[in-house]
């Protein structure tokens, strides 16, 4: 059966990297979650102090971006869960923080991050049988993919499922800081010069507002079947 390429994209707290991983599961597809991949570069520039008062010391970044090594490997604590290792060290309980998450969208935007992570998630991609997620993986990573998700919600309910999530990591945010935070990742993510996050003409677009997770995964397995069904 083809091993196909499965783009997943969409904004924050949408679900989008739960149902790529579900997906993937589901498929025995390799997921790869692109948005830890700038989420370990922003966690970088903070061990450095290169962002300071939120502006990015971005000349000391790019010269330093050989340095950074970004590798998924399977917690062995947590079978078939992949964390994000940073020049060797397991740092996915780090970069899901509030701290991380508020600057990664400016980390994002710098062209020279966006070419080394492309480069690397082509190279991780290029066999098929994977599920990607991230802003820019049907519209630029893989603009060829088999396959192209585009996942939405209602802010406030992105805002509680964030606000879940970071509940259970021992983090306490008011929802509507959280909601600011979204909404703000929203308009730089939308509007930067280089690959900017939109919805591409090919994409099927799935509002995640009212559906269960067991739903969505019925709903997009669908998509994939009658793909395959018609290969």
């Amino acid at each position: 059966m083809k091993q196909l390429i499965i783009a997943i994209d969409g904004y924050s707290g949408c679900g989008k990297s739960t149902i790529a991983k579900d997906l993937a599961k589901s498929l025995q597809y390799v997921f790869i979650d692109s948005g830890a991949m700038y989420r370990g570069v922003t966690l970088f520039a903070l061990q450095n102090d290169w962002i300071q008062n939120g502006v990015v010391n971005t000349k000391a970044l790019i010269d330093q971006l050989e340095a950074i090594d970004l590798k998924f490997e399977i917690n062995p604590n947590q079978p078939g869960k992949q964390h994000l290792f940073l020049n060797g060290r397991d740092v996915e309980h780090e970069i899901r923080g509030m701290e991380v998450a508020n600057s990664v969208s400016k980390i994002a935007s710098i062209s020279e991050v966006r070419k080394k992570l492309v480069a690397l998630q082509r190279k991780m991609g290029e066999h098929g049988g994977i599920v990607m997620d991230g802003r820019d993986i049907g519209s630029v990573v893989f603009p060829h993919a088999d396959l192209k998700f585009f996942i939405t919600a209602r802010p406030e309910v992105r805002a509680q499922r964030r606000q879940a999530e970071l509940e259970l990591k021992g983090e306490s945010h008011a929802t509507s800081a959280i909601e600011k935070n979204l909404l703000e990742r929203d308009q730089m993510d939308s509007s930067r010069a280089d690959s900017p996050l939109i919805q591409t003409e090919d994409a099927v677009l799935i509002d995640t507002s009212e559906l269960t997770r067991d739903t969505q995964l019925e709903l997009v397995l669908g998509y994939v079947n009658a793909l395959l069904n018609n290969e």
